[in-house]
């Protein structure tokens, strides 16, 4: 398989923390989107950012932004889907997809996904703790794109919904601080640049 590409889902609008980007806040001197580009980047292919609004506030990361293709602010899978898209056009069979909002996440996630799915045959791999699903992070085959779209307008929002359709394989993780931990709040904010 070719490697995957990767999209960084940061759609969202970040109410608890007051509205803007969590990804451009900054972490140990630098953005938390910076942290998340450096560590999914050399896992992947080639990378780009979902975003919506005005794309030149990411201008310095060089990366190209998709916006929602699916019109609403409809939630994360959203952003897989236009990562789906964008990826199948540039001839890639999947995409992986991480928070633009979770600085520690694993430098090992992609070939774990990839592990996971195959040794489960789904086509689909969840990043997973011993809490749960992680399911902004994972492994899509762009084959289902337009599944997923129909999902999405029809009024499907939660992730697991959709993956349980197709059949899901979860790749565990386990560490401290918790892999994947995000930043919702100041509060969380202020926790994470203690392990930064």
């Amino acid at each position: 398989m070719i490697a995957p590409y990767g999209i960084i889902l940061a759609g969202g609008r970040a109410t608890r923390m007051g509205g803007g980007d969590k990804g451009l806040l900054r972490l140990g001197g630098r953005t938390i989107l910076s942290r998340v580009i450096e560590r999914l980047g050399p896992q992947v292919a080639d990378l780009a950012l979902n975003a919506n609004g005005d794309p030149t506030r990411f201008a310095d990361t060089g990366l190209p932004v998709l916006p929602d293709t699916v019109a609403g602010q409809v939630g994360p899978l959203a952003g897989v889907l236009a990562g789906m898209d964008w990826a199948a056009g540039l001839g890639a069979s999947h995409v992986v997809s991480a928070a633009a909002d979770t600085p520690f996440f694993p430098c090992d996630l992609v070939p774990r996904l990839l592990l996971a799915a195959e040794s489960a045959g789904q086509p689909i791999a969840l990043a997973a703790t011993a809490d749960g699903r992680q399911p902004t992070f994972g492994l899509w085959p762009v084959a289902l794109r337009d599944d997923l779209r129909a999902a999405l307008e029809g009024g499907l929002r939660k992730v697991v919904l959709w993956t349980d359709r197709h059949g899901a394989a979860e790749a565990l993780f386990a560490g401290t601080p918790d892999p994947f931990f995000n930043v919702n709040t100041p509060e969380d904010l202020a926790l994470a640049e203690g392990w930064a």
